[in-house]
């Protein structure tokens, strides 16, 4: 299926995630993805270390969603994948 208008630019469409730390929230994706990435940061308990002089290092976790295929209209489904990454 092509998922562009006429002009060749990627058609926004809303999307749910399901599942997992951001269940029920709305965005909107373009080119239906197969997968999203959502990132939550987690706060370093102190200095990064030596190799870190500046305190630039940051840490996220990482939550992977995957595009249920059963979903062909808007909202787009995406559910939490409990095994990833």
């Amino acid at each position: 299926m092509d998922w562009t208008d006429r002009n060749g630019t990627a058609r926004w469409e809303s999307a749910v995630l399901d599942g997992g730390p951001a269940d029920g929230l709305r965005t909107r994706v373009a080119d239906r993805p197969h997968t999203l990435q959502v990132t939550r940061p987690c706060p370093p308990d102190g200095p990064a270390g030596p190799d870190d002089p500046d305190g630039d290092v940051r840490v996220s976790a990482l939550y992977v969603y995957r595009r249920d295929p059963r979903t062909d209209r808007a909202p787009l489904r995406y559910t939490f994948d409990v095994a990833s990454p």
